[in-house]
């Protein structure tokens, strides 16, 4: 069972980098384009608080190396990617970032990390640690929800990257499967729910994935608009 569950655990840390990467095509149109459009930025700072801690977790607990090594790269790739955000998004939503930034990525894990050192031991210390980190990682696996409800009232997927909900599901389902294995509910319970608005995310693509995009979208109410205008300049002759 042991090596069944390390087995389990570098598979999940393989897929868990290749989720971590799967926004890559997306900063790479962000970075060509210098904008972030309509994306958001929640789920790339919401991701880097919780990998953070994750890393914290996998430190304090017996046998959590897989679990702080992944988080551990998590963390670079999460950092790179709010940065492009901050660096490329509008203003207003750079503002956003940056306060999301001050209270998820600093203020809050350095909150937690005190507690936990200072006024907790043993494993009072460890269960907290383990809620908050579920905690987390539930909002983190939510935060694509705003995508969604874009997708579902522009009938489009344009910005709900096909990867990073293909990886999630993935992600979700093998480090549940792990949890299981080591009998680790704070890892099992978030994963299951990310395993769960994975295949969401897949229905949604499934039923949306033809549609246009935004800016065929915006041509076709151009050429509309040229075709009326034509209409209207005949009538008028």
């Amino acid at each position: 069972m042991a090596t069944l569950s390390f087995i389990s655990g570098v598979i999940g840390n393989i897929i868990s980098v290749l989720y971590m990467l799967s926004p890559v095509p997306t900063f790479s149109r962000i970075v060509k384009h210098r904008s972030t459009e309509e994306f958001e930025s929640l789920p790339y700072v919401s991701s880097l608080a919780t990998s953070s801690l994750w890393v914290f977790y996998g430190l304090m607990k017996s046998g959590g190396l897989l679990i702080a090594t992944v988080n551990g790269f998590g963390i670079i790739i999460e950092l790179v990617y709010v940065v492009l955000f901050l660096i490329f998004a509008p203003t207003r939503m750079r503002a956003k970032t940056a306060i999301l930034v001050v209270t998820l990525n600093v203020g809050f894990p350095a909150g937690v990390v005190l507690i936990a050192l200072f006024a907790m031991d043993g494993d009072l210390r460890l269960d907290v640690l383990g809620i908050v980190c579920a905690v987390l990682n539930i909002l983190m696996y939510a935060s694509p929800f705003a995508a969604m409800k874009k997708v579902v009232m522009t009938k489009s997927v344009e910005y709900m990257p096909f990867l990073l909900s293909f990886f999630l599901l993935l992600t979700g389902a093998i480090w549940t499967f792990y949890a299981i294995l080591v009998k680790d509910f704070f890892v099992g319970v978030p994963n299951g729910i990310g395993f769960i608005l994975g295949v969401a995310q897949i229905v949604l693509y499934a039923m949306y994935w033809k549609s246009k995009t935004s800016q065929n979208l915006s041509d076709d109410l151009e050429d509309e608009g040229q075709h009326k205008l034509l209409i209207h300049e005949n009538c008028e002759e």
